[in-house]
């Protein structure tokens, strides 16, 4: 009977080796897309979290942007206002630290500096310098030093001149020195 069916069995042989062939090949080949895929499926990702990362670090600067903006507008508009929206504030505070610490100026004066950028214009700030003197013990022109420096009023210190008499008192002459907003230069930025 084998015998009888012998081309059947090799025709049968024959498909059955091819199928193994293309099985083993398609399988290899198949494994070998996988990988690929795999790999390019890595890539992707790998492309995607530094997609994330670079975003992520983005929103964070233009947040950070934004504070800043809002900051340095807040200094503008509050800390660097005008003379007349700031000046009388100014003055009260100064006096208010000098009563606290102690000190009561008999009066007090100021002045605006005009440096050579302002005669040109190219600045938008008022330099002003305020001017007074006290008299008291050593703690208590440093407690007034101390409360100037702590103040939330824009003050600079310019200059200090101590002197001192036989009784123990010191007789300190304090300049101070703030910026204001110019105001025909916030009148020209404004229309």
């Amino acid at each position: 009977m084998w015998r009888e069916k012998q081309i059947l069995l090799a025709v049968l042989g024959v498909l059955l080796a091819a199928n193994t062939v293309f099985f083993f090949t398609y399988r290899l080949r198949y494994e070998e897309r996988l990988k690929d895929l795999d790999d390019r499926q890595a890539q992707a990702e790998s492309k995607l979290n530094l997609q994330r990362t670079a975003r992520i670090a983005a929103e964070q600067r233009v947040v950070a942007y934004r504070t800043i903006s809002r900051d340095v507008q807040d200094i503008y508009t509050r800390q660097w206002a005008t003379e007349n929206e700031r000046l009388t504030a100014l003055i009260s505070e100064v006096k208010r630290l000098a009563i606290a610490s102690e000190l009561v100026p008999k009066s007090i004066s100021y002045a605006r500096v005009v440096s050579a950028g302002q005669t040109s214009k190219r600045t938008a700030a008022e330099i002003v310098t305020i001017t007074f003197s006290v008299q008291g013990n050593y703690q208590q022109v440093r407690r007034l030093i101390n409360l100037l420096e702590l103040s939330r009023q824009f003050i600079i210190i310019d200059q200090i001149t101590l002197a001192s008499s036989q009784d123990q008192l010191l007789t300190l002459n304090l300049q101070l020195k703030t910026l204001f907003r110019d105001t025909d230069r916030v009148a020209t930025k404004e229309l």
